[in-house]
């Protein structure tokens, strides 16, 4: 049977207005001082991969790793970006999940033993909604070459060429792809940490979140159905586990990026190259848990600001002694330990010469280190008129004897 798509927005923050005046407060959360014994915190995992990362999904903080902005083979984990670019382009109205998508001779040319697929066959019809499906559930070759050729007009060069664009927009430093399915080539890589990034951005879309979290599904052509069982072994083994996508070849060795939510904490593990002591192949899934427990039990998500509490003062124009408060209008949190410390840098704008309550001034911003993770307007508790004449010339007659 087939399914009917509706693309949604990405859940994601808007970007915040450029300020002014800058002010820096540095402080510990949860009212950690100065002056104490060095804290306890738990260290990481021992991984043996050519390289992983912990990030935190909901800022994008990376929290540990290892050689996670060394650029190397990411295999199938590719298609995480060729989803990511369809979505893109079914969000700008440019395609659509229910578009028919016929499957050509090349895409079919990927079904055997060689490469993972669906056994598409060249002439068949999929949604390019189902193509999605089978691409990122069992990660299917003949599935993202049909999407490729659809979305590329017929090019899947064309197409790599928009994961590229892609990845540049992302500022990804260590990433370049030379095909949709990341065929071993010298031109197809990516850093763990810029592999957390791409799979960030693809679980905004609740659609991509719903498909990589789907132990098993099933899509269908214009003339059968074919089952499909997720590559993704911590669906079915870690209970805390939310997706996203394997990737295997000769070249990256067994690698993964793994996704896991629980109290109200979500990471991204990424692992690249697992092995274990020997040098024999690792196992992957066993590592990504590993890296995914450090995260929930390390850190805490805590309130870094809090909405409606005040983060600077501003000097009202020509009256002494008289300010007001600027609030923040969101909430912003992160992942701490017992060694964080965090970094609240407040901007603000000259004051003007009146102002009304909620009106914005200014903008406060969080880093955790040099990392920023959040941020809010500022704006004023309380409204305040245009000084008067009078008070224009005590001010400037009061500054004389000063």
């Amino acid at each position: 049977m087939r399914q009917r798509w509706n693309i949604a927005r990405p859940l994601r923050a808007a970007p915040a207005p450029v300020l002014l005046l800058a002010l820096v407060l540095l402080l510990a959360p949860g009212g950690r001082g100065a002056g104490r014994g060095a804290p306890t915190v738990v260290a990481p995992p021992e991984i043996e991969a050519g390289a992983w990362a912990l990030v935190d999904r909901e800022t994008g903080l990376l929290l540990a790793g290892e050689n996670p902005d060394e650029g190397l083979p990411v295999a199938s984990m590719t298609k995480v970006m060729s989803a990511l670019v369809a979505l893109r382009e079914v969000e700008a109205g440019e395609a659509s999940l229910d578009d028919e998508v016929t499957v050509s001779e090349d895409a079919e040319s990927y079904v055997g033993l060689v490469y993972s697929n669906v056994g598409l066959i060249s002439g068949e019809t999929v949604t390019l909604g189902d193509l999605l499906v089978a691409t990122l559930v069992p990660s299917g070759t003949d599935a993202v070459y049909a999407l490729a050729e659809h979305l590329g007009d017929g090019s899947t060069e064309a197409f790599v060429a928009r994961m590229n664009e892609e990845a540049q927009a992302l500022g990804l430093r260590e990433t370049r792809f030379e095909s949709p399915a990341g065929l071993d080539t010298p031109e197809n890589f990516a850093s763990a940490r810029d592999m957390a990034e791409i799979c960030r951005e693809a679980l905004a879309y609740p659609e991509f979140a719903e498909i990589v979290g789907q132990a098993t599904a099933t899509i269908g052509t214009n003339n059968r159905e074919i089952e499909i069982v997720n590559t993704n072994q911590l669906l079915s083994t870690y209970e805390p586990a939310t997706g996203i996508k394997t990737g295997t070849s000769p070249e990256s060795g067994p690698s993964l990026a793994a996704s896991a939510e629980s109290d109200g904490e979500s990471y991204i593990a990424i692992v690249l190259d697992a092995a274990s002591e020997d040098g024999a192949p690792g196992d992957r899934f066993e590592d990504a848990q590993a890296i995914l427990e450090h995260g929930f039990g390390r850190y805490d998500r805590e309130a870094l600001v809090a909405r409606d509490e005040p983060y600077e003062e501003l000097p009202l124009p020509y009256r002494r002694g008289e300010s007001v408060e600027l609030v923040a209008t969101e909430d912003v949190s992160g992942p701490v330990d017992a060694a964080t410390e965090v970094e609240r840098r407040v901007t603000a704008d000259e004051p003007p010469p009146s102002a009304r309550a909620g009106q914005e001034l200014g903008e406060v911003e969080v880093l955790i280190g040099g990392q920023s993770v959040g941020r809010s307007p500022l704006v004023a508790r309380q409204g305040y008129e245009e000084a008067s004449i009078w008070q224009r010339v005590r001010y400037t007659v009061g500054g004389l004897f000063q």
